[in-house]
């Protein structure tokens, strides 16, 4: 199994838990609500020479032992997930012989039997799991399986878009931002209080408008756009400069797929290039 470290860890190296609860929050609901089942939740790999599991996001109704437990790594089904880096099901998890059953009692506490759960890994790096769990034995879990896997998929590309922006914005230019962002305001204020000593309305009137455009304040200029979360994906890689080729290297998608979704944008963007629908996307605040 991959050791991740705190630098390695995209979970650990600039989300407090608090924000990774935020971020599997959907991914979490969605998977309740596919599944059927009782309670969904998630486990982070904490890094170490042999990382365990902390169990810290839940969806459904928890009874409580499960909160902030840490598995070993090799024990129950999300050490065997990790283990295996692949997702498994359990029909009946208090007479399964495919697991050690270490957790057996904080599993009878919460009466959960059948359970899935899929790994999710960013960068090659295992970092999570996801689980769905109901309180009935169940034989045949094929979709729920599938839900599992296709929700961890989901929180994989969104970590992965979230890395990759965050990697590519130094410091430097993050206060640069914060400046420019504060001489805009700036000016907004001057111009909105010059406005007030003006006698001439039709003058006063545009100057008004001109510090409203300054400072972006009316949605109504911006254009509505509905994009899929995929787009939503893919616009963010743009809006980072990669190209085709490195937006579906990070997204585990082919390239003339990435392609589809650009013209996709374009159209929904009302843009003739990538450059332009970029510069739309941010009107449209689709962009930060």
């Amino acid at each position: 199994m991959d050791v991740t470290t705190d630098t390695d860890n995209p979970l650990k190296r600039g989300a407090p838990a608090d924000e990774l609860a935020r971020r599997l929050r959907g991914p979490l609901e969605r998977l309740r609500r596919r599944t059927g089942a009782t309670l969904a939740f998630a486990g982070r790999v904490l890094p170490g020479d042999a990382p365990r599991i902390e169990l810290f996001s839940f969806d459904g109704d928890l009874v409580g032992p499960l909160r902030g437990a840490n598995l070993d790594p090799g024990h129950g089904l999300g050490g065997r997930v990790v283990g295996r880096a692949r997702a498994e099901a359990i029909g009946d998890y208090v007479s399964s012989p495919l697991i050690t059953h270490t957790y057996d009692e904080i599993i009878r506490a919460e009466s959960l039997r059948a359970i899935v759960a899929a790994p999710i890994i960013v960068g090659r790096r295992q970092i999570g799991v996801l689980y769905a769990a109901r309180r009935t034995a169940q034989e045949q879990l094929g979709s729920a399986l599938d839900a599992v896997v296709d929700e961890a998929r989901s929180v994989e590309q969104q970590l992965a878009v979230a890395d990759v922006l965050a990697t590519l914005r130094t410091d430097d230019e993050e206060r640069d931002l914060t400046a420019w962002r504060t001489r805009v305001h700036d000016s907004y204020l001057q111009l909105r209080a010059l406005a007030d000593s003006v006698d001439d309305e039709s003058v006063r009137a545009r100057m008004l408008q001109i510090a409203t455009d300054l400072a972006d304040e009316s949605p109504d200029d911006a254009p509505n756009v509905h994009l899929t979360a995929r787009e939503q994906d893919v616009l963010g890689l743009l809006g980072a400069g990669l190209s085709n080729r490195a937006v579906a290297e990070h997204l585990g998608i082919g390239v003339y797929t990435v392609k589809d979704y650009v013209k996709s944008l374009m159209t929904k963007l009302n843009a003739v290039t990538r450059f332009e629908a970029v510069v739309n996307a941010r009107r449209a605040r689709l962009l930060p």
